[in-house]
């Protein structure tokens, strides 16, 4: 009871300090509570002080594959926006509706859908949530939104890695991943029902999605349909596939106005709502500047020719050019995630070229693919490693950049700026990842008795039976630890699998729920959450998106214990 109590209490105290009234910033909270679970492991589980300094080093490592994704994002949304690029995209998503709702629908949730099929990493939110923010929407209401959205598709996301990956270490024949995949894709289909409209509303009233609630349902079937169709079969192109079906419908159906309020409707909702949101912005938001809207003075914007009116119709040539940057991210996100085609194999190719020993801290080795690896980290089995070729921060984020410079003929204190504001957002996050990430390696050390197997099968003793109405949020907490639901797979996979085997339950269900789990543990998750906040240039706020994201991840949850009652 002692060693459950001492596990938890480190996260329960992070958790009070981020959402108390006036609660401590991330980059502070987060390295305070690793110190904690430090002391914890050297102190009361009599963790050899080499393994805890072998898995500090190794946290701080690892902080450069998060940091180095919002880097390049960051950079890509700021070549967008300075090049005069995201006035036209939210010119024409205006033109195909002005409808706030079909707008959401369509970036928030369509748009990001195929990205994760395609990506994962955070992706979606990185590019989505500008695109948004640059039609106007508030900053810290995206945030929300985005997170909340995103989870749906996250467990075939990055063309399904969270799937065949997370679970790779159980020895599961391919006909029980598959099987591990429909009750997954069945899950996410029933839920997807309530979250769309619960992240809707965090951005406008309930009264005006009810007056459109047809074309949301339209927007999320269209993704959510042959997303489930496809999981009967495959388990790595749901998302993707379904996400790019659905982005297609949902601009179709919006430009014929299907299933949307009149413009009268939303004209006058608009007005109401924006009085609503400038007095409670002006009340309640301690925000950096953003991206678009709200960018800061000082903001050097290239003048474009391109750049007109807003009541002025854009060309498809314009639309092409400045859609251009988004399409190539995409394509190369396909083109370098299906194995099918070869491309991944060559980047993610661990064949060592050389290594380097680094005396007792460890060996360093560089692979064909420029995979960067620490191994055997102060003398432990502790390793590090960095896929610089697959990971999306060179390819295809600075990459995109680095073509669009020469096409939208950048000047060349357009491209320093450009760097200089990429470098001085992602200092304090920096930080934040490092805490944060010492902490996980710190909770996940000891093995069967590490803090957060600790916290796991405690679980799993209380309920018994009973289990499975809870199993998701075992996986939401490993997702909420890790900032990844393949990491979360990777961790409780094996606890789930074998308290389904102790307590008589269907394995292929309760690793299921695990996967639903981790995917809606997104919502919640502290580097997802550093991760879009520092996007949009949102400061502070880490705790106050936690309090109001955790409402619909718990309703994820109930609806996962029903489904899981009836599959």
């Amino acid at each position: 009871m002692t060693s459950l109590f001492l596990s938890v209490m480190p996260i329960i105290i992070l958790i009070w300090m981020m959402t108390k009234k006036n609660g401590l910033p991330s980059h502070i909270a987060l390295p305070i509570t690793a110190l904690m679970v430090g002391l914890l492991q050297l102190f009361y589980f009599n963790t050899d002080f080499t393994l805890i300094s072998a898995n500090i080093i190794a946290g701080i490592l690892s902080a450069i594959t998060p940091i180095s994704i919002v880097a390049g994002a960051i950079l890509l949304n700021r070549m967008i926006y300075l090049s005069g690029s995201e006035d036209i995209i939210r010119r024409w998503l205006e033109g195909i509706s002005k409808n706030q709702v079909a707008q959401l629908m369509i970036i928030g949730w369509a748009f990001a859908f195929m990205i994760e099929g395609a990506s994962g990493f955070g992706t979606p939110a990185a590019i989505a949530a500008p695109i948004l923010v640059g039609l106007g929407f508030n900053p810290l209401k995206v945030a929300m939104l985005a997170l909340v959205m995103n989870s749906v598709p996250v467990s075939f996301g990055a063309v399904g890695t969270p799937t065949w990956f997370g679970f790779s270490n159980l020895g599961l024949d391919d006909a029980t991943l598959l099987e591990t995949g429909k009750i997954t894709a069945l899950i996410h289909f029933v839920a997807a029902f309530i979250i769309p409209p619960m992240a809707l509303r965090f951005i406008v009233s309930w009264s005006e999605i009810r007056k459109n609630y047809l074309f949301v349902l339209i927007s999320t079937l269209s993704c959510t349909v042959p997303y489930f169709l496809l999981a009967q079969w495959n388990y790595e192109f749901p998302a993707l596939v379904g996400g790019a079906i659905g982005l297609i419908l949902s601009v179709v159906v919006a430009r014929f106005g299907l299933g949307l309020a009149t413009a009268e409707q939303q004209v006058a909702k608009t007005a109401v709502a924006g009085e609503a949101a400038a007095l409670g912005d002006a009340v309640s938001m301690n925000m950096a500047p953003v991206s678009s809207q709200s960018a800061t003075s000082g903001v050097t914007k290239q003048s474009q020719p391109d750049n007109q009116p807003d009541n002025q119709p854009v060309s498809s040539g314009q639309i092409l050019k400045a859609m251009t940057p988004t399409i190539l991210l995409i394509a190369i996100l396909i083109v370098t995630r299906i194995k099918q085609l070869g491309i991944k194999s060559m980047l993610t190719d661990g064949t060592e070229l050389f290594t380097v020993s680094f005396g007792p801290l460890g060996d360093f080795s560089l692979s064909k693919a420029l995979i960067l690896k620490l191994s055997h980290i102060l003398g432990t089995d502790v390793t590090w490693a960095y896929k610089t070729l697959y990971v999306p921060a060179l390819i295809p984020f600075l990459l995109v950049v680095l073509i669009s410079i020469p096409l939208f003929k950048l000047q060349g204190n357009i491209v320093k700026q450009m760097f200089s504001e990429t470098a001085s957002r992602i200092k304090m996050p920096f930080i934040a990842l490092v805490g944060a990430l010492i902490m996980v390696k710190l909770m996940m050390t000891g093995g069967e008795n590490s803090p957060i197997m600790t916290t796991g099968q405690a679980f799993s003793d209380l309920m018994g039976t009973s289990w499975q109405y809870v199993g998701a949020y075992l996986g939401a907490l490993g997702a909420f630890f890790s900032g990844s639901a393949t990491v979360s797979n990777l961790t409780f996979g094996a606890i789930q699998q074998t308290i389904a085997m102790n307590v008589g339950l269907p394995q292929t269900t309760i690793l299921a729920l695990q996967s639903v789990g981790g995917a809606m543990g997104n919502m919640v998750c502290i580097n997802n959450i550093i991760a879009v906040s520092t996007i949009l240039g949102i400061a502070n706020k880490e705790g106050y998106i936690i309090k109001r994201t955790v409402i619909p991840m718990i309703a994820y949850g109930i609806v996962a214990a029903i489904m899981s009652t009836v599959i």
